[in-house]
């Protein structure tokens, strides 16, 4: 008899970013809950009332437990999170953080390095923890693009910009993290590199990047050299940067406008930036 073959539903992209936010909050509440419990009722409820910091961290776990409006879309893998809630928890992770180093900065000048550590081993490694904590919820809700690079799917990620250009009809989306920028046809924009203050603009030596294009059979692409500039920091320590350049004859007013401007501070920005500059040559 035939067996059955059974799967596993696959979590929607984003629910671990869901998951990971609601445990951060969780931890942070039992902890709070267990130290208020050292106290009395009375007593813990008028060191709420009177601390504006306890207003703010009430706000912060509920937002960060709750998370209203966050929803796991495949479309966005990247930002399950609405951009206000998004904002919000940044802001309250650094005010959380903030507060947290300058908490345990102050006490280890008054108190001293020996007695620092035995504090941190009495309470359990929260000292470090916390703090921690905070960051991972700024590290978390970071700018990001809505996806990574798929060059095959002709989607690019540069930066906190992603990119989606559609062959059939011709045209480019391009989103500014969570928010569309707007929808424009690709044969009407253009990538301009520019080099970081400091760098010569003169592009690097060309290098060799192979895309598929449509009607090529995979593993027989035709090879395309490219040139771009290199990630060297310039004088300042800034990153070379690209413009995404909309230049439409039909637009009146409109014409020569900038998408977008971002700097490439990785390689795989520097990759999607060539990528794209190249598909739109081939439009």
């Amino acid at each position: 008899m035939a067996r059955t073959k059974e799967t596993r539903a696959n979590a929607a992209p984003g629910a671990g970013t869901i998951f990971a936010l609601r445990a951060i909050g969780l931890v942070l509440l039992a902890r709070w809950l267990f130290s208020m419990a050292q106290m009395d009722l009375g007593a813990a409820l008028s060191a709420m009332v009177s601390s504006p910091w306890a207003c703010i961290n009430l706000v912060f776990l509920f937002l960060l437990i709750f998370l209203p409006g966050a929803r796991a879309v495949a479309e966005r893998p990247f930002h399950p999170l609405p951009q206000w809630l998004r904002q919000a928890l940044r802001l309250f992770a650094f005010l959380g953080f903030l507060f947290a180093v300058w908490s345990v900065g102050a006490f280890a000048a008054s108190a001293g390095w020996r007695r620092t550590v035995q504090t941190v081993a009495a309470t359990n490694g929260w000292l470090l923890a916390a703090p921690a904590l905070y960051a991972a919820v700024l590290w978390i809700c970071r700018p990001r693009a809505l996806w990574r690079t798929n060059v095959a799917a002709r989607r690019f990620a540069i930066g906190r910009y992603a990119v989606a250009l559609d062959p059939v009809t011709r045209t480019v989306s391009v989103w500014a993290e969570r928010r569309k920028v707007g929808q424009y046809d690709a044969r009407e924009l253009s990538v301009r590199w520019a080099a970081a203050q400091g760098v010569r603009g003169t592009p690097a030596a060309a290098r060799t990047v192979v895309f598929a294009t449509a009607g090529e059979p995979d593993g027989q692409a035709a090879p395309r050299s490219t040139a771009a500039p290199s990630l060297a920091r310039g004088a300042f320590g800034r990153r070379p940067k690209i413009e995404l350049l909309w230049d439409s004859p039909a637009a009146a007013g409109h014409n020569r406008q900038t998408v977008f401007r971002t700097a490439l501070t990785t390689e795989g920005d520097r990759v999607a930036a060539r990528a794209l500059d190249m598909s739109l040559q081939q439009v």
